[in-house]
């Protein structure tokens, strides 16, 4: 099994980029199925950069637009507890919101971006994740499409990172014990 070193840190591979693959399209044929008539997908960043890019190849809704928000709750390892609002959305009224997560754990940044939405008035929101970490999840908003339920390990690769590095790496890696 492939051990990286980030840091001070040493990871095992998780899932692997066919996974990840497989994973995506399951999502994907899971939106497509909806019907949502001309859904904005807004995408959380930085972490869900490449989840959006390759889930939004796969999407053949019509009318499909995508725009970007920047949040951020983590440092290092952990969660800060606090949400910043990095860059903002507008222009949404009335739209049907389907919002792209790399990963969703504690949900607070869930709960920020959700409020910030309704916020802006707009028709419907759905939730889409790649990974789901239903164990460490304190909120009580529905996840409508989730790719994977994970346990509680911290994990970097694909978009997400450590210490901002590692986003870039093809395969999910899990914090060796």
């Amino acid at each position: 099994m492939e051990i990286i070193t980030i840091l001070d840190k040493k990871f095992e591979v998780f899932i692997d980029e066919n996974e990840i693959s497989n994973l995506i399209s399951t999502v994907a044929d899971e939106i497509n199925n909806s019907n949502i008539e001309n859904p904005l997908f807004i995408g959380i960043m930085n972490g869900s950069f490449l989840f959006c890019a390759d889930l939004m190849r796969k999407i053949t809704l019509k009318n499909s637009e995508i725009s970007f928000v920047k949040l951020s709750s983590y440092i290092g390892t952990k969660t800060s507890g606090i949400v910043n609002e990095l860059i903002g959305i507008n222009n949404i009224s009335g739209r049907n919101v389907i919002v792209l997560e790399d990963i969703v754990d504690t949900g607070i940044t869930l709960e920020k971006i959700i409020t910030l939405l309704k916020k802006e008035d707009v028709n419907d929101i759905k939730i889409a994740t790649l990974l789901f970490k239903p164990d460490s999840y304190k909120k009580d908003f529905k996840i409508d499409y989730i790719g994977k339920s994970i346990g509680d390990d911290f994990i970097v690769g694909y978009g997400l990172d450590y210490n901002e590095l590692g986003r870039n790496l093809k395969h999910i890696y899990k914090l060796k014990n």
